[in-house]
């Protein structure tokens, strides 16, 4: 199996969201450590430097096969980064909803939680990792 350059490992996830220097990314940090952990049931595992991941699925490509992070999220400087590895394409009702956000391909960019709907993104986390554990189960 290929590997990634990004790979789990066994760093604190409450240190790493601890030393977030900025006090509302911080505390935002933490508010997605607890939503993440509410919606998927999985324990919170640092993935390279910044990313906070729970889950995992194997997918192949024309490079190999493949251990990535069912999704997670990474607290950037400038934004809160989400993972939503499929995209959004099927998603576009329920990103609506969210209130003033940015994607790209699978990364939901938020500028401050205070900003958007939580009951909305707790939604639409739902259904994504419901739709993730369907097709790579």
């Amino acid at each position: 199996m290929s590997t990634l350059k990004t790979r789990p490992h066994d760093g604190d996830v409450q240190s790493f969201l601890a030393s977030i220097e900025n006090d509302v990314r911080r505390e935002d940090a933490f508010t997605l450590l607890s939503l993440f952990s509410k919606v998927t049931q999985e324990p919170a595992v640092m993935w390279g430097d910044s990313i906070v991941g729970f889950g995992e699925y194997r997918y192949t490509n024309s490079k190999g096969e493949f251990s990535w992070l069912l999704t997670g999220f990474s607290p950037r400087k400038q934004n809160l980064t989400l993972y939503i590895m499929q995209g959004f394409d099927n998603y576009q009702q329920q990103l609506a909803k969210l209130g003033k956000v940015k994607t790209a391909k699978s990364c939901l960019y938020i500028s401050r939680l205070d900003k958007i709907d939580l009951v909305a993104l707790e939604d639409m986390l739902m259904t994504t990792v419901a739709d993730m554990r369907a097709k790579y189960s």
